[in-house]
């Protein structure tokens, strides 16, 4: 296997790990992030964790359009050594829906456009860091 595939392998095996818990209690739960596993797991603006002063580089903010949704993690690409790796489309009840990859050689800003026309409610983007972990937000459509 060659390391690109093994990557994008651990990065996706570890966010659906992040998620598991909670699409597994969905219907004990609001359908909202755990506070169990936010600040630890995974991270988000209410709970950084050990990432605190981390919080504007890494949270992919969220504007919404007519029937998408642009995301922009304020986050350098610091080529090979530290940058966003993707940003992930998942719904409300934390089922992907897509992605983005990023190529911190040819990408200048981690920024990415998704068609959000066939959902409404709640999705969440997770922004992933090769070096500080993946990050959550949401957006009501």
């Amino acid at each position: 296997m060659d390391r690109r595939n093994f990557v994008r392998l651990g990065v996706a095996g570890g966010v659906a790990a992040l998620f598991a818990p909670a699409v597994a209690n969905a219907g004990k739960s609001s359908g909202a992030l755990s506070s169990n596993m936010a600040g630890g797991i995974y991270y988000t603006a209410a709970n950084p964790g050990r990432w605190g002063k981390k919080i504007n580089g890494h949270l992919p903010m969220i504007e919404k359009g007519d029937g998408q949704i642009q995301v922009i993690t304020g986050h350098e690409m610091n080529a090979h050594s530290h940058y966003i790796t993707k940003h992930i489309l998942l719904d409300g009840d934390f089922n992907y829906i897509t992605e983005v990859l990023f190529d911190p050689i040819k990408d200048k800003a981690p920024k990415s456009v998704f068609n959000t026309s066939k959902y409404n409610g709640t999705v969440y983007v997770v922004s992933h860091c090769n070096k500080h972990d993946a990050w959550v937000n949401s957006i009501t459509l």
